[in-house]
């Protein structure tokens, strides 16, 4: 049974500098499978933050960047999601054996 109290995040849109292929990685620590954002998506977020510390960043910058962190708050989501699955799966079976 998965109990949570939080809900799934809302995305409102994608940036426009998102490649729709390969935007995600998966990888798989401890056998769980963990999904980060492509290196050319955080390239794109390094910029734009190494941009907004030196200068300001255009009203289409600002929302990029807050979709990239919209999409890093999603991801974090199903990490911890798929965490606690994993988690909640081991207690069940140890609790049977």
């Amino acid at each position: 049974m998965i109990s949570s109290v939080e809900t799934v995040p809302r995305l409102q849109g994608l940036p426009v500098s998102l490649p729709r292929e390969s935007a995600v990685e998966i990888e798989i620590e401890e056998g769980i499978l963990i999904f980060r954002a492509s290196k050319i998506a955080q390239a794109r977020i390094e910029q734009l933050l190494d941009k907004q510390r030196k200068e300001k960043l255009t009203d289409l910058e600002e929302t990029e960047l807050d979709q990239y962190e919209e999409i890093d708050d999603y991801l974090s989501f199903l990490n911890r999601l798929t965490r606690n699955l994993a988690e909640n799966q081991i207690k069940e079976l140890e609790s049977v054996s």
